[in-house]
């Protein structure tokens, strides 16, 4: 049974309060963290957007979108409606000049909660313009905090611009840069498996790995994101930032304690140790794709082109090769893979250890793969060889010891932005990437987006449905390894 320890009262502005993040996500999620009885009384959420509309409008607006993304999370409709009562709603247009910010000012002096979080869910174009707002305003207290969602920025100069800007206002102790991938069970996990288990920590290494595999696949093409996914692309939507968290969650040595800033400065010594990929290792160890019309899960699809009304070089698939340059790693690869419009909504983790120096039973049985799944169920799979039964002969196969959360823990566990939102009320920054980590991905995806630019060429086409392009089983095949795509 888990514990839900409750917060400390406090103000919520969430920026970008129409959009679709904070009703899909951020409103639900603080939903279920009112009924669990984490959020006092004395908390207050306030929605800010630039559409015209009173508080009402607004909490029927959440309630709406409750109905649509969290239907059974009310019990009865009396804790929804108690709920949606700590919902206020200002509008307000972040490009205005302060003189135009009063109704927020307004609002926010009515309580007196200290602690006080903005949440910006809104373009990364608007970071610094409603930082420097909340500055000029007084709103931004010494005890406020800030929260970036990602992209920040689409390169390094970029990111450096947007940071530099929040800096004037908001110190790094206070800013919290969010990747919900780190608030799943399945990653914070990783590191109890690894720390709080001697059968694990001594065989984390070369001397026993083989490779390992990370695999982000959406089913989803880009759903009326198309302006925004078609500058971005599949790199700096998902790897420069999700997928290179993983990676580092996997290498990073132990860190002294579980302190935000010793994680923290373990991931940064694997971004450092990456290694950079140039125009001549780009042919051999990335592939670029892009969907074609297919079927996925039995449904006609859209190519990528035809959804967003044009033709594109922009990229909805990304496999890397990539390497970590240090003594726990030399010598093993690290296989990336991201993709929309897969065969199957997956997020996972393989690590595939050697194969036995003597294959003594003969046929039969695989390498010990470690599987952690994160998305849609999370769980945990350690795959052994043992004896088939039954009798001529001894068989090996192998199979599955078997850890699934939803199985092992009846009640319902929090999900990555109920967990990290309450890490912002709290004031801790151990699940969320520091600036000089942001810095370093983007370094390492600056110098592979260059190289793409500098090779050229059209992303292979793929069908909808599909795991991506034939030339990313090919970039596996090419080492003697395939990817690890259960049926």
């Amino acid at each position: 049974m888990a514990e839900f320890i409750p917060v400390p009262p406090f103000d919520l502005v969430v920026f970008g309060a129409t959009g679709d993040l904070a009703l899909r996500k951020l409103f639900p999620s603080l939903l279920h963290r009112f009924l669990d009885g984490q959020i006092p009384p004395q908390s207050r959420i306030i929605g800010a957007a630039r559409s015209p509309m009173d508080a009402e409008a607004f909490r029927k607006l959440v309630h709406d979108s409750r109905l649509k993304f969290a239907p059974g999370a009310c019990g009865e409709e009396a804790q929804c409606a108690e709920f949606l009562r700590r919902i206020d709603y200002v509008q307000v247009d972040a490009s205005a000049p302060t003189s135009e910010w009063g109704g927020l000012a307004a609002a926010l002096k009515q309580g007196a909660n200290p602690v006080r979080i903005f949440y910006l869910s809104t373009a990364p174009s608007l970071f610094v313009t409603i930082a420097q707002r909340l500055g000029e305003t007084g709103l931004a207290t010494p005890t406020s905090r800030i929260v970036l969602e990602k992209p920040i920025g689409r390169d390094l100069a970029s990111s450096r611009a947007i940071n530099d800007g929040v800096a004037q206002v908001f110190d790094e102790n206070r800013t919290f840069r969010i990747d919900h991938y780190l608030g799943k069970e399945t990653v914070q996990n990783l590191l109890v498996l690894r720390f709080a288990n001697m059968l694990i920590e001594p065989i984390w290494s070369r001397a026993t790995i083989d490779h390992v595999q990370i695999t982000v696949a959406e089913e989803l093409g880009v759903e009326g994101r198309g302006d925004y996914y078609d500058k971005s692309g599949a790199l700096r939507d998902m790897v420069q930032n999700h997928i290179l968290q993983l990676l580092c969650l996997v290498a990073l040595e132990s860190p002294n304690s579980v302190d935000a800033d010793a994680i923290r400065t373990e991931k940064l010594k694997v971004l450092s140790a990456l290694r950079r990929i140039d125009a001549a290792d780009a042919v051999l160890k990335t592939v670029r794709g892009q969907y074609r019309a297919g079927l996925v899960a039995g449904n006609p699809a859209r190519a990528y082109a035809e959804e967003i009304g044009r033709t594109s070089r922009t990229e909805t698939f990304v496999a890397v090769k990539a390497e970590v340059d240090n003594w726990r790693w030399a010598g093993v690869p690290f296989y990336l893979r991201t993709g929309k419009r897969m065969g199957a909504r997956r997020s996972e983790i393989v690590v595939q250890f050697k194969d036995t120096p003597v294959q003594m039973f003969g046929a039969g049985g695989a390498p010990n793969k470690l599987v952690m799944r994160l998305q849609p169920d999370e769980g945990v799979h350690l795959w052994l060889n043992v004896k088939e039964p039954g009798p001529g002969g001894l068989r090996v196969k192998s199979v599955p010891l078997n850890l699934s959360f939803a199985d092992a823990f009846t009640l319902r566990y929090p999900d990555a932005y109920e967990r990290l939102l309450m890490d912002v009320v709290r004031g801790n920054l151990s699940l969320f990437m520091r600036r000089d980590e942001v810095d370093a991905a983007w370094g390492w995806a600056d110098a592979l987006l260059a190289a793409w630019d500098e090779v050229g060429g059209e992303p292979y086409g793929y069908a909808a449905g599909s795991n991506g392009p034939t030339q990313s089983a090919l970039l596996m095949d090419r080492d003697g390894r395939a990817w690890w795509d259960p049926e």
